[in-house]
């Protein structure tokens, strides 16, 4: 259903090849997901700090391109179960690991103009991740 109560037109379910990468290009991505996504504005110490809102894919749905791996590094905290990835060049972190939701998630303001149509952001109380994640469902699919 869409937001007027009618069912969703095709060009609302089209899946999309959305491209984007870090702030000096040295890491770079694919991702198919909708055109329209709903992103999270999540208030755990990590994401408010660098103020990450993301939308999560698949991982089967996302590739690294080039040779951008050489050029990632990773941050974990916690219980290292959430993989913090970013740029060893200009320090973006334009995708990374969750913790939950199997799947990876991407920071949209790191798309490259002209796949997303619409950005939903919806809040998620991190600081209480225990608590805000009974009751979720798995967002990646």
């Amino acid at each position: 259903m869409n937001k007027m109560g009618g069912s969703e037109s095709e060009s609302e379910k089209e899946m999309v090849v959305h491209k984007g990468g870090c702030h000096c290009g040295r890491v770079r991505w694919r991702a198919q997901s909708s055109a329209n996504v709903v992103a999270w504005d999540c208030n755990c110490s990590d994401c408010s700090i660098r103020r990450n809102t993301h939308f999560v894919v698949p991982f089967e749905k996302f590739e690294l391109v080039r040779d951008s791996e050489n050029f990632i590094t990773t941050y974990t905290f916690g219980t290292n179960s959430a993989k913090h990835t970013f740029c060893k060049v200009c320090g973006i972190t334009s995708f990374y690991t969750p913790r939950a939701n199997k799947g990876i998630a991407i920071t949209y303001r790191c798309v490259d103009p002209g796949t997303l149509s619409h950005v939903e952001i919806k809040h998620f109380d991190g600081v209480n991740w225990e608590k805000s994640q009974n009751g979720t469902t798995d967002v990646s699919k």
